[in-house]
């Protein structure tokens, strides 16, 4: 292992951006209009999700200005399901984690719900019991692919109105009834029975910028999020490698992705089984995310990982979450070593330094820098979107056997 290098290199991404994020989504507002929907003095509910999205907070102050505009009184809502270790305080937390706390309007956290509905097919639908009394509801979400399903509606609005706002006992009762086909008739019922005026999609390029942001009308999200979910799809970088001797990702988290790391990245058959595409043999995960709050939710995706990272686990929040999303093997504990520099050596255990294929990731969310061992460089003219952005370093670790890596590129 001491004899591998690795080469910094770029990945070409998506770079399209929306310029002034905070008055794109005060036109979106206005043009519903606003003022014909919402009248001084309703208490609007905007439905906040857990994910680590770059313009949140942005696109949310914006949402709640232009609500204050029109005397309206707006509050936010967590509406994640059973993320933030199933309790109204670290749901609270994670929105605060991500600057929500300055927006000048009340977080209104709890678990209790009410059953707002029923599913054609008998099904209760749950809702936050905040969310359910207020005049009016807007969801804000990034749309994605989601890590476990193909479908019109994966990650994005429907999610967070028929699992976000369930809260962990309305998510687990989509989940039981399978997930795929249980959250759009879920968010149906929500739609058709609860005032959500508008909703609030985000979609990100390959630098985890917004690209596209859209406010939609209430009626208009069944429609207008699946094509939405389309551009997600093309805008997504991957890795351009298959197979992999090792892939080494320094962070995972929920902020990352619902399963710590994306499955549409390192191969949704780590989850679900079925043809191992792509062929990565060896995963190994160094850290969990500050912002994951201890949810290593995905964890057991891992094949390898140091001693560090179970220290940064609360083990309770991640079965939680698991159990909710009937994802068991996502809070599978991988087989685990003192430290990086152990994981390393047991992945590349007699595997010639000179032709293994190793690729070092900061997380699976930015793709646009990566780092390649030798037998992947010779590579790299095959690949257009790829550039070579610097000389090979030696893996390199500090006292306390952690990687590192000269320049400071990842750390």
């Amino acid at each position: 292992m001491n004899e591998l290098t690795l080469t910094p290199v770029r990945q070409r991404v998506s770079t399209e951006e929306v310029a002034d994020v905070a008055q794109t989504v005060r036109a979106g507002m206005a043009a519903l209009p606003l003022s014909g929907q919402v009248k001084p003095g309703m208490r609007v509910c905007v439905a906040v999700g857990s994910r680590g999205i770059s313009c949140y907070a942005e696109v949310v102050g914006a949402v709640v200005q232009s609500l204050l505009d029109v005397g309206a009184d707006p509050f936010l809502v967590p509406a994640m399901g059973s993320h933030g270790a199933a309790t109204a305080e670290g749901q609270r937390d994670v929105l605060l984690g991500y600057g929500m706390g300055k927006l000048g309007v009340p977080i209104l956290s709890s678990l209790e719900t009410v059953q707002i509905g029923t599913a054609p097919d008998g099904m209760p639908v749950l809702w936050d019991r905040n969310a359910a009394d207020a005049d009016a509801v807007i969801p804000v979400n990034r749309v994605k692919a989601h890590t476990a399903f193909r479908a019109p509606w994966e990650s994005g609005l429907f999610k967070i109105l028929a699992i976000g706002l369930g809260k962990p006992e309305g998510a687990d009762i989509i989940h039981a009834h399978g997930v795929t086909t249980a959250m759009p008739k879920a968010a149906r019922v929500a739609i058709a029975v609860k005032p959500v005026i508008a909703g609030v999609a985000i979609v990100e390029n390959g630098q985890h910028r917004p690209a596209r942001i859209a406010v939609i009308a209430g009626e208009r999200i069944e429609s207008d999020e699946p094509p939405l979910l389309e551009l997600a799809k093309q805008l997504q970088p991957n890795l351009p490698f298959d197979p992999l001797d090792l892939l080494i990702v320094e962070q995972m988290g929920k902020d990352i992705s619902g399963t710590g790391m994306d499955t549409n990245v390192i191969g949704m058959w780590r989850r679900n089984a079925g043809p191992r595409e792509p062929d990565y043999r060896c995963i190994a995960v160094l850290e969990l995310t500050p912002d994951s709050h201890g949810n290593a939710s995905g964890i057991g995706m891992a094949d390898l990982i140091p001693q560090r990272l179970v220290g940064q686990v609360d083990w309770a929040a991640t079965y939680k979450n698991c159990l909710t999303a009937r994802n068991f093997v996502g809070a599978k504990q991988p087989v685990t070593l003192p430290d990086d520099r152990a994981v390393i050596a047991a992945a590349l255990s007699g595997i010639n330094p000179s032709t293994a294929r190793v690729v070092l990731i900061k997380n699976t969310l930015e793709l646009g820098s990566l780092w390649l061992s030798s037998a992947l460089v010779a590579e790299v003219d095959k690949h257009p979107l790829l550039e070579i952005i610097g000389p090979a370093q030696p893996l390199a670790f500090d006292e306390a056997e952690r990687m590192i890596f000269p320049g400071g590129q990842l750390r």
